[in-house]
């Protein structure tokens, strides 16, 4: 079914992306800006051991009740070789707070310590089939997917129970399979202009 924002910019309800299968080879992409101003791209992280790419959003409160965790982890696993990248791939059109001039005031308000970039016409987020803001990627050194889904299982940091991003990533770290390979995310729908499908 389609809808439009006040705007006239058409979307599409129904359609979702395409699931990137566990065991495939990360889309590349490159050349996207984050909000210190430097570009981007999937092999500016070749020397770290692990990427984890977090498809975020600047309005999402999901993204906002994450922030401290991201920070934490970032921090502890940091120096182990694993990066932590947010990309927003929210269009401004659909939603004007998710434009990069809010982007860079909403990492300087979340404390971030790890690239946040912009996704513009949402070709990265459709190639990695991501659905939600807050939707979680890992990828292995050989930049396969390996897990993907939810940081972990609350929103409310004193109600989690299984931390499944640091999970998988404490398997790959020590060499062993990932215990649970997909985990069902949650937080904001992340709707995609037509043309991104293009």
């Amino acid at each position: 079914m389609a809808g439009s924002t006040p705007a006239g910019i058409a979307f599409d309800e129904g359609l979702e992306p395409p699931m990137l299968a566990i065991g495939a080879d990360a889309p590349r992409f490159d050349g996207l800006l984050g909000v210190d101003g430097r570009r981007y791209g999937l092999d500016t992280f070749a020397d770290r051991r692990l990427v984890v790419l977090i498809f975020s959003s600047n309005r999402c409160p999901t993204v906002k009740a994450y922030e401290p965790r991201l920070r934490a982890f970032q921090d502890q696993y940091g120096p182990d070789g694993v990066q932590l990248v947010a990309i927003n791939s929210s269009d401004p059109h659909l939603y004007p707070d998710e434009s990069f001039p809010r982007m860079v005031e909403r990492a300087a308000e979340g404390g971030y310590t790890f690239p946040y970039l912009a996704d513009p016409g949402q070709h990265v987020g459709w190639a990695y089939g991501a659905q939600r803001t807050f939707q979680l990627f890992l990828l292995d050194a050989g930049r396969r997917l390996r897990y993907e889904g939810r940081f972990d299982d609350s929103r409310l940091a004193e109600l989690v129970t299984s931390h499944d991003l640091v999970d998988a990533v404490e398997d790959l770290l020590t060499g062993r399979d990932v215990r649970t390979e997909r985990t069902r995310a949650f937080g904001c729908s992340l709707d995609y202009l037509a043309e991104s499908r293009a």
